[in-house]
């Protein structure tokens, strides 16, 4: 089994179980509507460690309706604590489609890669000059359409799967795979309050469930939850794709900022990810190089209590069982192979037994 197979590759990285994990810093809507904000962030998440800067393309007219949120009632959540409209947000932080070349340059200046979820099926084929991949948001899983035409252009896909149930993934995945099996599928909780109360809710071991079911597919992580414990547990659960908000600043105003990394988090998030990788290790039990001295130290091996002599038989009352086992002595477990045996060489008090005191 090739243990180091590669599901797919963007740019010139390489993913799958046994390479390093991909990390996406969602810019989203932290860009506060500045071109200038947007790639300067950029090279932020790239000092940080990120391998992709990723954006939202939407239009507020396509995405969103004015009216169908000035009516609804009694439902609630991040949107609560908005001063303007949801429309009037969503049409704010719009990235232009016209910001798509300098972000591509941006991103390809600081080699970090560059891709976004788009939002509007009528800009993908313009998109797709620039990208390497696709980011399909949660809220977007059961819109078919938009989602296999992304597909379609043979370029990886990325599908968060927040507030869905398992039939609607299994159906996304099965029509997109018939097409595409180039997948990463995130874990997701798109609840966006910043609430402690949120790690009650982002049920991590989805990923289990999502291992079993989809053995091909990488796993990922799309989280919102502040701090990287989330992080730490997908990966060592499988996941090898982790997608984050990126900010400047928390204390911005904004819809993303306030559960966002920042440079600083960012780069711990990394390093204890990059830790926990190589603590991982690969699955097999041995005794590894730096224990190569400590098997010697902890181990007990099998000892005489008094000076025998050639011919001697061995009994069990002459024996103790004592730290240290040097590389020669008998593991305490072949006792029994010993046991009223002659000796053919003599062996003082303390020594350990090896197997030429009774075996030429």
């Amino acid at each position: 089994m090739n243990t180091n197979k590669i599901n797919f590759k963007i740019g010139k990285k390489n993913l799958g179980k046994n390479f390093p994990t991909y990390f996406i810093a969602d810019i989203a809507s932290n860009h506060d509507g500045s071109l200038n904000k947007a790639i300067e962030l950029i090279h932020m998440a790239s000092e940080a460690g990120a391998d992709a800067a990723k954006f939202q393309n939407f239009y507020a007219k396509t995405l969103v309706s004015d009216y169908g949120f000035k009516t609804l009632k009694n439902i609630k959540s991040h949107q609560s604590s908005w001063k303007s409209s949801v429309y009037e947000i969503y049409k704010k932080n719009e990235v232009s489609l016209e910001w798509t070349q300098n972000l591509y340059k941006a991103c390809k200046k600081y080699n970090i890669d560059y891709f976004t979820a788009s939002y509007d099926t009528s800009i993908i084929s313009y998109l797709n000059k620039f990208v390497p991949a696709w980011k399909v948001g949660s809220g977007d899983i059961t819109w078919h359409e938009n989602i296999l035409k992304m597909a379609r252009t043979k370029k990886p896909i990325i599908i968060a799967s927040g507030a869905s149930d398992f039939f609607e993934v299994e159906k996304i995945i099965n029509k997109v795979k018939k097409i595409n099996n180039q997948i990463c599928l995130m874990q997701c909780n798109t609840n966006y309050t910043a609430s402690k109360e949120n790690f009650k809710f982002i049920n991590l071991n989805v990923l289990k469930l999502y291992n079993k079911k989809f053995k091909s597919i990488l796993l990922g992580l799309s989280d919102h939850t502040l701090g990287h414990e989330t992080v730490l547990g997908a990966i060592a659960l499988g996941a090898r794709m982790i997608e984050k908000h990126f900010t400047d600043n928390n204390s911005r105003n904004g819809p993303d900022h306030k559960f966002s990394m920042n440079p600083k988090t960012w780069r711990e998030m990394i390093e204890k990810s990059r830790n926990l990788e190589s603590a991982l290790g690969n699955g097999k039990k041995i005794v590894q190089k730096n224990e190569l001295n400590t098997v010697i130290l902890q181990r007990r091996s099998i000892r005489v209590k008094k000076d025998l002599k050639k011919g001697e038989i061995l009994k069990k009352k002459y024996l103790e069982f004592l730290r240290p086992c040097p590389r020669d002595a008998m593991p305490c477990y072949e006792i029994n192979k010993i046991l009223n045996k002659k000796f053919i060489k003599n062996i003082k008090k303390y020594e350990y037994i090896k197997m030429k005191h009774f075996f030429k």
